[in-house]
């Protein structure tokens, strides 16, 4: 090749680059949303696949109200609780998306299942922490998840450097369609601000965020800024934070989360700015609630019950309007009467736990079929899909169930993940099962109280 050859190659390369800024430029300009996160979620749900996180049982007729689903924490996930979440979720009809802490967190398996892979960044914590991490995940695409997908769709024989180019494209391809997120994390003794290197001297004033937002906005085109108190309700802090921030973007969501357990709060969140909200820990205290729910109701009901039955025990045992389940719903905009939803979700709940409780003599796969049944029966709604043999996503569901409530996590993996395998479900480690705090809120250091014990 030519000197000149090689002059008229970079200008073509120069010219198409500042084309491509020119196309971004236009989207911009152009009254098109351009962002690949719609504009239409005001609900997300938070997941964590640490393994003490337990989903609820009935945890797809809560997740049917929220907009979509992150799976993602900060400690204590692996890629096989990742991969065994992402399994539970395939029978919720919502996008579901990876949210990693961690590249090592991305498999095939999730990379393939998960809507988009969102990469956090950072803006307030430790250099490692927005170019360590993202130089780390970036190497494990390029060495590790490209050529994987690469070679499971090349035969053999396909020479070495077709491989490697097509592997080059994989890695630009996955990095172009993934979400970078921008976060600005205000809660310094969270999980996550520990493992972003984030000080209470790196705590931003609403004057900083707003300039990092406008970076990641129009620099770094991120089509989210998180603002994220971990945690805890930011309060009076959040709505400054979020007024500041919410002119200083034209492109780019932006999100809050954090401590949110209430309607009242998720508005002030919303009247400040915020497009949507992100909710996690409340989720998690659903399950917790329900173990202690099934302790209290198992010296009650000595087999199955009608639902009639078990919407009586409720209403007479149950303070629904206290327990994590209307404080969940009640960050959903779009339900309207968050508390009369709880009470006819937690009582679907106590009657398809008491029928799976009752058919410890079926077999396994007889116990599946009738748990799905029941639950459908009581008007939970499943994805449409087929698991890896074949069957029916909910029939994933339905064993996992079946497992955890039998305690056979052995039997099932996933079953270890729902709500019936923790101690207090099983009748482990309780003195009292109808004691006033019924096993609930122990362990969350005064965080809140429980409606489940009376």
């Amino acid at each position: 090749m030519t000197a000149s050859d090689r002059t008229r190659r970079e200008r073509l390369g120069v010219g198409v680059g500042r084309l491509a800024a020119l196309g971004r430029v236009v989207g911009r300009a152009l009254p098109v949303d351009t962002n690949p996160v719609p504009r239409a979620w005001t609900h997300l749900t938070k997941i964590d696949p640490e393994d003490e996180k337990r989903l609820p049982l009935l945890y797809p007729a809560y997740l049917r109200h929220t907009d979509a689903v992150a799976v993602g924490g900060s400690s204590a996930v692996t890629q096989a609780n990742t991969e065994a979440t992402f399994a539970l979720l395939s029978v919720v009809d919502r996008p579901t998306f990876h949210e990693p802490s961690d590249p090592a967190h991305v498999t095939d398996r999730t990379r393939e299942v998960a809507a988009f892979i969102a990469v956090p960044q950072v803006l307030n914590g430790s250099t490692d922490a927005i170019v360590g991490e993202l130089g780390a995940g970036i190497q494990r695409v390029r060495d590790e998840l490209a050529p994987a997908m690469v070679d499971s769709r090349l035969p053999r024989w396909t020479p070495a450097v077709v491989r490697d180019a097509l592997a080059d494209a994989a890695t630009s391809w996955l990095l172009e369609t993934a979400v970078f997120e921008a976060y600005l994390v205000q809660n310094p003794d969270s999980a996550a601000a520990r493992e972003a290197g984030v000080t209470a001297e790196d705590v931003l004033s609403p004057a900083e965020a707003a300039r990092r937002a406008t970076v990641a906005d129009r620099y770094l085109s991120s089509p989210v800024i998180y603002v994220e108190y971990s945690g805890r309700f930011g309060g009076r802090d959040a709505e400054r934070l979020l007024r500041a921030v919410r002119p200083a973007v034209s492109r780019s969501r932006v999100w809050y989360g954090g401590g949110l357990t209430s309607r009242t709060d998720v508005e002030r969140v919303f009247d400040a700015g915020a497009d949507a909200v992100v909710v996690g820990d409340v989720f998690h205290e659903i399950a917790r609630e329900e173990a202690s729910l099934f302790a209290r109701a198992r010296p009650v009901f000595s087999g199955t019950a009608s639902r009639e039955r078990v919407d009586e025990w409720v209403e007479a045992e149950v303070r629904v309007a206290e327990t994590a389940a209307a404080s969940y719903l009640s960050t959903i905009p779009d339900v309207g009467d968050p508390t009369a939803t709880a009470r006819r979700v937690l009582v679907d709940t106590l009657t398809v736990w008491l029928h799976l409780r009752s058919s410890t003599d079926a077999s396994a796969e007889r116990a599946a079929t009738a748990a799905v049944d029941c639950a459908c029966t009581a008007g939970v709604r499943f994805a449409r899909g087929h698991d890896e043999v074949g069957d029916g996503a909910e029939r994933r569901w339905g064993r996992a169930a079946v497992g955890a409530v039998r305690g056979e996590p052995w039997a099932n993996p996933l079953a270890a993940h729902l709500s019936p395998a923790t101690p207090a479900a099983a009748g482990e480690g309780r003195s009292d099962p109808g004691g006033d705090t019924a096993g609930v809120g122990d362990d969350r250091g005064g965080q809140r109280e429980d409606g489940i014990g009376q």
